[in-house]
């Protein structure tokens, strides 16, 4: 079983504690209650009164009918997704009891960090901004069961991204991710030490177990969500013919993801990068459908898998990476956008967000991680000054 990290926050979700416990002290009249609905569904009729009769049913036909009301009005707070969510210290949910709704979106941290950038930051509130009736996971390889972290850590994007209620940090445990998948006994022998590219390898195999385990949308770090994602199973159109595997969703168990997972171990290659990722997904795309040029922003279907054009997530291209940390003298307004990949991979000068820069990415900051922009960068750079200014 996956752990739960110790993330608190005053708005952590967690499951309400059954109401019934018998624990020295004695049972509410709730218990009682349902007990007697259970115990006894039908009430004695007087042949003697009729009347008296018809009022005893009357009145156990609309205690039936509330008890049950009761229990569907609990079982779709779950299958909304919004759960009975209440502040505790201690309880934490599962990754079981929130992946197991199949409505997640998931993140991937495969190196030892614990703090992420602003980056980051801005990918994980853009989504839980946009699917506010959704859980946005950040699993992290840093992450162990004993950490600690609350609103009051050192962390700060710990601290902003834990206040947000739909949000939930978990450790990433491939071991135990790759359990009854093809994926396990490739981990087992494999030397990360002597891989090449392990922390993207790593991230592409726990994406794959992960989505075919639980369903969901797996989303790279450096992606900014926008506008929700329509559809259920798809794959992200890099460039015509072409596959990402920064952003995909498809709901548990999908014979296309278990597909690609064999083709993992059977074709790997941790030397050439991106053979277990958007190479991966091309080459299986390509072995059930005929994959032809976009034309327009029309999206194209196979084999009831959608693959959305490249305007979707790519609109500007990974050779053009660097106008997002440009000026535009008119800004686009990705109208035929769902996210927009910024390219963190190709950062290798690690241009970043400046506050007053007025580039692209500072507006898509502003826009939709305000508080990521307020805290992370208008005032982490305010400190940075005041610091400088002191030390003058």
């Amino acid at each position: 079983m996956l752990q739960t990290a110790w993330v608190s926050s005053p708005g952590s979700w967690a499951l309400r504690e059954p109401g019934c416990h018998r624990d020295g002290k004695k049972p509410s009249w709730k218990c009682g209650f349902v007990r007697t609905i259970i115990q006894h569904p039908c009430l004695r009729h007087d042949p003697k009164d009729p009347g008296k009769a018809r009022m005893l049913k009357k009145i156990q036909i609309c205690l039936c009918f509330f008890f049950v009301l009761g229990i569907l009005y609990e079982i779709s707070l779950l299958s909304s997704c919004f759960f009975s969510y209440m502040p505790m210290s201690k309880h934490f949910l599962t990754p079981e009891q929130v992946l197991n709704l199949g409505k997640s979106i998931i993140f991937l941290e495969t190196t030892e960090r614990l703090e992420p950038p602003p980056l980051v930051s801005c990918s994980v509130e853009s989504a839980a901004r946009i699917y506010q009736d959704r859980p946005i996971i950040l699993f992290m390889k840093g992450l162990t069961n004993d950490t600690v972290l609350d609103l009051n850590s050192s962390y700060t994007a710990f601290s902003l991204l834990s206040s947000m209620k739909n949000v939930f940090f978990f450790p990433l445990q491939m071991e135990t991710i790759f359990q009854e998948t093809p994926l396990l006994q490739w981990y087992n022998e494999v030397v990360p030490e002597q891989e090449k590219n392990w922390v993207h390898v790593s991230s592409d195999a726990s994406r794959l177990a992960l989505i075919w385990k639980y369903g969901g949308i797996y989303m790279d770090t450096d992606v900014i969500s926008i506008r929700p994602i329509p559809e259920e199973s798809f794959l992200a159109a890099q460039k015509s013919q072409f596959s990402s595997n920064g952003i995909f969703g498809f709901p548990a168990h999908h014979k296309f993801i278990w597909d690609c997972m064999e083709n993992f171990v059977l074709k790997y290659n941790g030397n050439i990068w991106g053979n277990q990722g958007p190479f991966l997904m091309t080459r299986m795309l390509k072995a059930i459908c005929n994959l032809t040029d976009f034309k327009g922003t029309e999206d194209h279907s196979c084999q009831n898998i959608s693959f959305l054009n490249p305007q979707r997530f790519y609109p500007i291209p990974y050779p053009a990476w660097g106008q997002y940390y440009e000026v535009w003298e008119k800004s686009p307004n990705f109208n035929h956008s769902y996210a927009l990949h910024l390219w963190n991979f190709m950062n290798h000068n690690r241009k970043a967000v400046v506050a007053g820069s007025n580039t692209l990415a500072e507006k898509l900051y502003k826009a939709y991680c305000p508080t990521t922009y307020k805290d992370l960068i208008q005032n982490t750079e305010l400190r940075d000054f005041t610091r400088s200014g002191d030390a003058a």
